[in-house]
């Protein structure tokens, strides 16, 4: 079998003190690796100095998600620890009721029927129970849901970042600026480096924003668990592309610009209403596109992403843009490098 499908193949030694803890005092400074695969040899910078890759008709398509505080920590009525990591944000079915998937962590086994209440009025009824800790959930709820979730719940930050900040730190840290679109469970961490002064800039260079939207589920950070990587299967995730971005877009590529997507996220997004639809243009629905090694990139010129994590969907994507032995030579320099990797880390550049 290719090498290139095998799960094994995608693997890489990271020391434990280069996953980034926190983020960067100011989020432009972080480091930015640039890789050009059409050249020999790497660029170390910092993430203001992007604008020197970038040209003007060039546009950066942005995913406008914001992170939700889906992580609900209470008591049982026995005294246990019980944790809620809601998966999506919870659909209305009744008037102070919701349902939503959620990831659940106790001290035993959530049973069916089983009620947790939390601040805020709230109460957590379990449905049923699936594999892995994956349990169906009611939300019952007195006044408006997102509003008591926004006092009650706490950022869900990977299980990696192992260290206790304030609170504020994350619920601004842990989203971008231009976060406006409410609904995902994880941030589309390439955009977390930006800054309004580093995006006025290139406005005033001649780069365009699309904004876009796709709703970061569980899903995409599920580990890849078949050793044929083609036999994953990757989760539907809501996205949505408005007419005036789909528009920026296709007026970018007639004059001869380059479309620069930031993040795996609005990578995923623009392919996939390409290959569905032949062409960019608006659209909401689910997307379910997983993208590895001999996919057909059809927009895509450039790539903003941080480091993934060894055997995941993200590193597969990566190394279908930009080739397997390629990446994992450049992971290999940033280690040496002493970059910081995953989602408070630093950033590359592909061309």
């Amino acid at each position: 079998m290719n090498e290139d499908f095998l799960l094994s193949s995608y693997h890489y030694e990271l020391p434990k003190e280069l996953i980034a803890q926190s983020p960067c005092d100011n989020r432009a400074k972080a480091r930015l690796l640039v890789l050009n695969r059409k050249r020999k040899g790497l660029e170390h910078l910092r993430f203001k100095d992007i604008g020197r890759f970038l040209r003007k008709d060039d546009c950066l398509v942005v995913n406008r998600t914001k992170v939700f505080p889906a992580r609900l920590i209470s008591r049982k009525p026995t005294g246990g620890k019980v944790e809620f990591l809601l998966l999506e944000l919870p659909q209305e079915i009744g008037k102070g009721i919701s349902k939503v998937t959620a990831l659940s962590r106790s001290s035993k086994p959530l049973r069916p029927g089983q009620v947790i209440s939390f601040p805020q009025e709230i109460k957590i009824e379990v449905k049923d129970r699936g594999e892995n800790g994956i349990v169906n959930i009611l939300i019952h709820y007195k006044n408006d849901l997102v509003s008591s979730l926004e006092k009650i719940g706490i950022m869900p930050l990977p299980p990696y970042i192992k260290r206790q900040r304030p609170l504020e730190l994350d619920r601004k840290r842990y989203q971008t600026i231009y976060a406006k679109e409410l609904g995902s469970v994880a941030a589309p961490t390439a955009g977390l480096h930006f800054t309004q002064e580093l995006l006025d800039s290139l406005k005033a260079k001649g780069v365009r924003i699309a904004p876009i939207t796709l709703h970061v589920g569980y899903g995409t950070f599920s580990p890849i668990r078949t050793e044929d990587i083609r036999k994953h299967k990757i989760h539907r995730e809501w996205v949505s592309i408005p007419g005036e971005s789909a528009q920026i877009i296709n007026e970018t590529r007639k004059v001869g610009g380059r479309i620069v997507a930031v993040g795996t996220t609005s990578v995923r997004t623009i392919e996939f209403v390409m290959s569905k639809m032949g062409k960019m243009e608006e659209f909401t629905g689910e997307c379910d596109l997983y993208i590895y090694p001999g996919f057909r990139f059809q927009i895509t010129d450039a790539m903003i992403t941080n480091f993934h994590l060894p055997g995941s969907s993200l590193l597969v994507l990566v190394s279908a843009f930009c080739g397997r032995k390629k990446i994992l030579r450049t992971y290999e320099e940033a280690v040496r490098k002493r970059y910081r990797f995953f989602s408070y880390g630093d950033a590359m550049l592909i061309l």
